[in-house]
């Protein structure tokens, strides 16, 4: 790739990792260093003024207690609790997330492994940032795959394309050719991107940002009550325990 062309494509994502006005690093494909707390949710939005629920650092309800996480401190409490689109009984566990996003590419791995032994009770849900242009493109490009029965295929490759292979998958053309390479030919690709089902789902996740009071991504939310980043925890595995542990805690009290 030529210097210019670097060079755009590092702007392209310091442009969009920056809407707080604190720009992040490009994302780049030495994306097997460990995350630290600083670095966990470097990816923020603009502020919002939508009337959305608290956050408050106490629970009347009762927040489970290990010792280990407080509430607070390496998590926060939602008021009013939201709904979920789950079933009754079980306790919904949402990450909000972006392709571009080099920390939702770290830490997506061990994300993947924990869904693959989570609970059963636990019904695990992706809701894509929807903040600014690009990544309204990316969330329009999450639930065409979903509607076209892909994710299996190519949620992870969405990550490596951006990630590994540089390439930011910015305008619908090249989303076009990439998803080609998945069997999916160009009309039925402009059939599910342009759907009235996908334009509904985005204006779902850009509801569901709003309620969540998301000002970063990886971020992840339990049973609509429970809201946590890495950089509250300090690290993605410890993210992933107190998520397990959140879960549990809805899941005795159902």
């Amino acid at each position: 790739m030529q210097p210019r062309k670097l060079w755009l494509l590092a702007a392209l994502f310091l442009a969009a990792c920056g809407g707080s006005g604190t720009p992040t690093n490009a994302p780049t494909a030495d994306a097997e260093q460990p995350a630290t707390a600083d670095d966990a949710n470097a990816v923020q939005s603009p502020e919002s003024t939508a009337d959305v629920p608290e956050l408050v650092a106490d629970d009347a309800d009762g927040a489970p207690v290990t010792g280990r996480f407080k509430i607070g401190v390496h998590y926060q409490r939602l008021s009013p609790t939201q709904p979920t689109s789950s079933n009754p009984d079980q306790v919904e566990v949402a990450e909000v997330f972006w392709y571009g996003c080099p920390h939702c590419y770290r830490f997506d791995p061990l994300l993947e492994a924990w869904r693959a032994k989570k609970p059963e009770y636990v019904n695990f849900i992706r809701i894509p940032a929807v903040w600014n242009p690009l990544l309204e493109l990316h969330a329009r490009a999450f639930y065409t795959v979903e509607t076209l029965g892909k994710g299996a295929e190519m949620h992870s490759e969405f990550f490596r394309e951006i990630h590994e292979r540089g390439n930011p998958l910015d305008t619908e053309e090249k989303l076009e050719e990439f998803f080609g390479r998945f069997g999916v030919d160009a009309t039925a690709f402009k059939t599910a991107f342009d759907s009235y089902a996908v334009h509904e789902k985005l204006q779902r996740a850009d509801e569901l940002n709003r309620r969540y009071r998301i000002s970063s991504v990886p971020t992840l939310i339990v049973n609509g009550k429970y809201t946590t980043e890495g950089s509250e925890v300090g690290s993605y595995e410890e993210l992933i325990e107190l998520v397990t542990e959140l879960a549990a805690a809805e899941h005795a009290a159902k």
